[in-house]
């Protein structure tokens, strides 16, 4: 019995070092090939798994949050064998939080994210290597849309509209390197009837500035001389 221990115990230590030797192996020049595995620093839990082709990642990637239960909190998938890699993230209850595409570790094209455990879409974003450029769109939980912002090189620029959930455009103006440019017109959610006209030049009022109730007009004032108000 004392020598069949020590025979299954020493085939059991082969086996686990062939085991560990089939993982985090690296090619004839140095590069990662095969199957990789991470572990967290300190616990030593699994952090992610993945396998290399002579240095490029393929297939699928998987990452876990640290704890014992080791939930997949992001995949990232290399199929596409273009240099992308489409990205997505998870909650601790397996919902999706966010997806979109990747190059060079920078968000490239549609992002989505989604409204907390739930399938329903909150923003749609469209990046050009990293940064926002397009339109940012954001949804009501209903899945209706709730605002719209263009963008460039991440900076507000372009079309600004924000939604009542029925349908209402509530700001309608337009943005120039962040800053409101143009002219703006407000409404109330109720009947859609315009509340406030004017017009912005690099983020201040100017001009005359139009006030209604009930959809009549009420006030005129005149922001390059706001203590002269004119009145219908």
């Amino acid at each position: 019995m004392k020598y069949t221990a020590l025979f299954f115990a020493f085939f059991m230590s082969i086996g686990l070092f062939a085991q560990n030797t089939d993982t985090n192996k690296m090619d004839s020049n140095g590069k990662r090939h095969g199957l990789w595995k991470g572990t967290y620093d300190e616990s030593k839990r699994p952090k992610y798994e993945g396998t290399f082709d002579h240095g490029k990642e393929t297939g699928v990637f998987k990452f876990f949050d640290d704890t014992k239960a080791g939930k997949v909190v992001a995949t990232r998938d290399f199929t596409a064998k273009d240099g992308s890699c489409y990205t997505t993230f998870f909650d601790q209850k397996g919902n999706k939080v966010s997806e979109g595409k990747e190059v060079n570790k920078q968000r490239e094209g549609e992002w989505k994210s989604y409204h907390k455990e739930s399938k329903v879409v909150m923003t749609k974003e469209i990046y050009s290597k990293g940064k926002l450029n397009g339109l940012r769109q954001v949804y009501y939980p209903n899945g209706k849309i709730a605002e719209e912002t263009g963008y460039a090189n991440d900076v507000r620029d372009g079309v600004y509209k924000k939604y009542a959930e029925n349908g209402v455009v509530l700001e309608d103006a337009t943005y120039k390197q962040a800053k409101f440019d143009g002219p703006v017109v407000y409404r109330e959610a109720a009947k859609g009837y315009v509340v406030v006209k004017g017009q912005f030049k690099d983020g201040l009022k100017v001009g005359i500035w139009q006030y209604y109730e009930n959809n009549k007009l009420v006030k005129e004032v005149d922001k390059n001389d706001p203590d002269a108000p004119r009145r219908p």
